[in-house]
């Protein structure tokens, strides 16, 4: 981006759980001229310098090309997790949708593209140790959400090797918490009618402890900083980004003082499968069997290439989001509208 003109940015999802961080951060830095944020829904939130376009990106007749054209970068955020009984849907959207997006930003002659990728494109690895980058990504393919965003790197490949001039930047975050995305979080995971005060810590009497069950969290504000560093560097590839420590039922029975007791991982899938089939738990027992799988993500490169490093911890993340659960916390979009339930 050139900071003395000031950069004119896209963003797509642009009022979700990153794209309202991303977007609040662009709007509040000098380097940047404006933003214009994509959504299905245009919000009542009005940040500086920016301006929204209703679009969905399932829908074919969607002018992008249009949209992106004499933007100096498109970030790329726009995902659906839901319907997953569905996953015909969410592969219109997330897969073909995204694939438009690469396309159109091509068309445009778009300089660079910021992909959201995730670890959930990371074939299973290890839980001892942390992986970098060039870690295979092919995904769990059970679950539809891994296998979608392994299915975008294959698709960002062969954009690479077809359109070299665009700058592509991949982002593999780990999991993305914050206390305004609590109430749109509890809906997607845990159902419209989970009572978010159940995220109370009194009313745990044992943490269920499950093999596997060690992951990495990053608060979303970190996670949209990295992006912009991004945006104003000239880095290319992919970034792992994720927050200390790695997330275990040692590290949970801590925060929240409950005890944890070793549960088998057939009794806890089993559970999950019976909620998932009955359709009182959005949350599918295939994502629950790749997030056992997922490796650790080692960061040095963002930290190196970037100089990026968060500041929030992994426990100081998961704290915020029960608060905001307990609360109902929400924003001014409509996919993180607050709502408190119980």
């Amino acid at each position: 981006m050139n900071s003395e003109t000031g950069g004119r940015i896209v963003v797509t999802g642009a009022t979700g759980n990153v794209g309202t961080s991303l977007v609040r951060l662009l709007a509040e830095g000098a380097e940047v001229g404006s933003v214009r944020g994509l959504a299905r829904r245009i919000p009542d939130w009005s940040p500086a310098r920016t301006e929204w376009s209703a679009v969905d990106l399932a829908n074919e007749d969607s002018d992008l090309v249009k949209e992106f054209e004499g933007a100096d970068a498109v970030v790329h955020l726009a995902w659906a997790f839901q319907p997953t009984h569905d996953p015909a849907a969410t592969w219109r959207t997330n897969v073909l949708g995204s694939i438009r997006v690469f396309e159109a930003v091509a068309a445009a002659k778009v300089p660079a593209l910021v992909h959201a990728s995730s670890v959930g494109a990371y074939s299973p690895g290890p839980k001892d140790h942390m992986v970098d980058e060039s870690w295979p990504t092919h995904g769990w393919p059970d679950a539809a959400y891994c296998r979608e965003k392994a299915y975008l790197e294959r698709s960002l490949d062969a954009f690479e090797y077809e359109h070299p001039g665009v700058r592509v930047v991949r982002m593999r975050p780990a999991f993305l918490f914050k206390r305004e995305s609590a109430s749109e979080q509890r809906r997607i995971f845990g159902g419209r009618f989970l009572p978010g005060p159940l995220a109370r810590p009194e009313l745990l009497p044992f943490l269920p402890d499950i093999p596997g069950l060690r992951v990495q969290a990053l608060h979303t504000d970190d996670a949209a900083r990295a992006y912009q560093l991004a945006l104003r560097s000239d880095a290319r590839g992919a970034f792992n980004l994720a927050g200390e420590p790695p997330i275990d039922a040692e590290t949970l029975g801590e925060m929240l003082g409950a005890r944890p007791v070793q549960l088998p991982r057939s009794a806890a899938r089993t559970a999950i499968a019976a909620a998932w089939g009955l359709r009182l738990l959005p949350a599918s027992p295939h994502l629950f069997d790749a997030v056992l799988r997922l490796p650790l993500m080692d960061c040095s490169r963002a930290h190196t290439e970037l100089h990026w490093r968060p500041e929030h911890t992994a426990v100081e993340v998961l704290e915020e989001f029960l608060h905001g659960m307990q609360q109902g916390a929400g924003a001014e979009t409509e996919p993180l509208r607050g709502r408190k339930v119980g």
